[in-house]
């Protein structure tokens, strides 16, 4: 390891900080955690407690004194967010106003100003509601819902806005009920658009916002809302109904292929032979196209054969059948997963222009191009994302037959350059936020305070919170750079004495170890998941306790999940474990790590697969870009640590087909 790095990368233990004007001031231990309390912190957790009671009187007479802690502004925030709830006259707000003066620009200010929007909205106190909501920087979707319906100056962007969402806007407020309907109403959506917003919803599963698209219908081709439940709750019973065999209208045809699309999500095959037994002749070729292509859809979900003949049947009907992104992915993983190359390259039709140039999906063109005897096509279209720090930057700079590199490391902050981070409002709530244990606020302030960040500032912010131990909040600082960067900050490697001791023990690759941590928890030790998985390696109880068994940690408690040399002794441990029983295939271990091993076994092929196929045909959202992300940071830091690239085809390797699968 470079010496360079060693010293940066090390750090631990008490660390100091540069203030302004070069004073060293101690900050924190490297776990994050208080060198001591501050003055004031005990009125911060009485607050707290008052508005978790909804202790209204004690929280007004607190924030009628106030005080000069960092994080006295969440004193009012406190009050006025249950105010706004309650107050009986949304205009008879004085206080909110001056608190959101007083406050501008900051997180609380925000948010307490789009629930005062929102009462508003509900209220239609629209001069109000117009007057605030240009100061608003992240609408969600209601409140943009609710600016349309305000007729105001931002009407018409917000329209724009809620128009360009039409497919995808899952909102089922009564705000953008109404919004959607202007659009049907201003004749900027025909019925076709809203039979297949209809659609999509049922896609998606949002049943509320599948009935308000309903609602949009002309009687005449709307579904009959009382008999969208039980298609929507048991779609094959329904089915197998007298209703669903004698579907003849618009509408009742589309609660059949809503019940096809619901049920093809849990039983592809079941749902295929009750299709095929309905009276196809009374359905169009666009429908029975729709029908099939959701059916391939489950398919490939399931990881079934058959998902690429159905897709290619539904092509077929209708050569530009419409689908929905995660569809046309869909219909590319199901390919890939065959192995099929030019059905690969056939999928890239189904795919927006927009999609189709997307990293995985320009990688896996030039993968079916060059396999199909197109070498110069290939190139191109590797060239395009060659070497960027993801899984299809190194795999397309791989096919290109050439080595990773990094770029030149940005000059280091000056103090005047910390000073400013120090000095950040919302850098200051988010460390003190941290100190007394609210995290979840912390990482709000802190991520709005990188918001549009130049890169100096985000450079300097991740400095700062390396030299006071908040690893993982270096880490998403460094991460946010745009031009100039600084790879020994966005792959910090603490820690490294035990991971190495470790890895060796375990006999691991000790770079993978490190992208898998990173990816777990940034290096925070004592973070926890809504699951219950604790410390650096989020390791769950249950796991702690077999591993402490095997390991022969004596005395061993649940809390030492919460300590570093523990966890990365009983995670380093479990990795072990789930390598000798996954063949030493590092991408199913890390699929494993997870979403457990039983389910890394079931993602496996009846032959052979290339370990970048099996990465990408995960079923699970977010387990396949945790695999991806996962063997992307290894290979980052086989570079920063090492100083030389590993090859990433060879650390995915090729997954064992499941002989017990062939045989069935």
């Amino acid at each position: 390891m470079p010496r360079a790095l060693c010293r940066r990368a090390l750090a631990t233990g008490w660390l100091v900080i540069a203030a302004s004007m070069g004073a060293l001031v101690p900050v924190a231990t490297a776990w994050g955690q208080p060198v001591e309390t501050e003055a004031g912190d005990a009125r911060i957790i009485a607050a707290r407690e008052y508005a978790s009671r909804g202790d209204t009187a004690r929280l007004e007479q607190m924030a009628s004194t106030p005080g000069s802690h960092p994080l006295e502004p969440y004193v009012g925030y406190w009050l006025l967010a249950t105010r706004v709830a309650r107050i009986s006259d949304p205009l008879a707000t004085q206080p909110i106003r001056d608190y959101l003066q007083a406050n501008e620009g900051s997180l609380l200010a925000e948010r307490l100003r789009i629930d005062w929007l929102k009462r508003l909205g509900r209220e239609n106190q629209w001069q109000l509601f117009n007057e605030e909501y240009s100061r608003v920087q992240q609408p969600d979707g209601e409140l943009l819902c609710d600016a349309v319906r305000g007729r105001g100056a931002s009407a018409d962007i917000a329209l724009q806005t809620v128009e360009a969402q039409w497919l995808t806007l899952t909102d089922a407020s009564d705000a953008c009920a109404a919004s959607l309907q202007a659009l049907v109403d201003a004749g900027r959506k025909s019925a076709d658009d809203v039979q297949w917003r209809f659609r999509r919803m049922v896609e998606a599963n949002r049943p509320a916002a599948a009935r308000q698209a309903v609602g949009m219908m002309s009687n005449v081709i709307a579904p009959d809302p009382a008999t969208l439940g039980r298609a929507f709750d048991n779609p094959m019973q329904y089915l197998m109904s007298p209703a669903a065999r004698g579907a003849s209208t618009r509408g009742a045809r589309e609660l059949v292929l809503a019940a096809v699309a619901r049920a093809a999500r849990t039983d592809p095959r079941a749902t295929y032979l009750r299709w095929r037994a309905l009276n196809e002749t009374h359905y169009s070729v666009g429908e029975r196209a729709y029908a099939i292509g959701q059916i391939a859809w489950g398919a490939a979900l399931a990881q079934m054969p058959e998902a690429v003949q159905w897709f290619a049947a539904a092509r077929d009907l209708l050569p530009n059948m419409p689908m929905s992104d995660e569809q046309a992915a869909w219909q590319m993983r199901s390919a890939l997963r065959a192995g099929d190359w030019p059905a690969v390259q056939a999928a890239t039709d189904s795919m927006t222009s927009a999609q189709r140039n997307l990293p995985e999906w320009t990688y896996w063109q030039g993968r079916a191009l060059q396999l199909q005897g197109h070498p110069l096509e290939a190139r191109a279209l590797f060239e395009r994302y060659a070497g960027e720090p993801t899984f299809y930057g190194i795999l397309s700079a791989e096919a290109l037959g050439r080595s990773i590199s990094w770029p030149q490391a940005a000059i280091p902050p000056t103090l005047l350059e910390m000073s400013r981070v120090e000095s950040s409002g919302d850098v200051r709530r988010a460390i003190a936020l941290l100190r007394l244990d609210m995290r979840v606020e912390a990482l709000r302030e802190w991520s709005w305070g990188m918001r549009g960040a130049e890169d100096r500032f985000l450079l300097s912010a991740a400095e700062y919170a390396r030299r006071i131990g908040l690893y993982d909040r270096a880490i998403n600082a460094a991460d946010r750079t745009r031009l100039q960067h600084d790879y020994s900050l966005r792959y910090l490697a603490p820690y490294y004495d035990v991971f190495s001791r470790e890895a060796r023990t375990n006999r691991l690759d000790l770079h993978w170890v490190y992208g898998l941590t990173r990816q777990e928890s940034r290096f925070h030790p004592v973070a926890r998941s809504s699951a219950g998985a604790q410390g650096l390696m989020q390791i769950m109880p249950a796991t702690g306790r077999m591993m402490a068994r095997l390991v022969g940690i004596q005395g061993y408690n649940t809390n030492q999940l919460a300590e570093t040399e523990p966890n990365i002794q009983l995670g380093t441990a479990y990795l072990r474990n789930v390598l000798d029983s996954l063949n030493n295939s590092y991408v199913m271990a890390t699929a494993a790590y997870n979403a457990g091993p039983g389910r890394a076994k079931r993602w496996r092929d009846n032959r052979a697969l290339e370990g970048a196929i099996y990465a990408e045909t995960i079923p699970i959202t977010e387990t396949r870009d945790y695999v991806k992300k996962v063997m992307a940071n290894a290979i980052a830091y086989a570079m920063l640590l090492d100083g030389r690239p590993i090859s990433l085809t060879q650390l995915l390797g090729t997954v064992p087909g499941d002989t017990m699968q062939a045989a069935r």
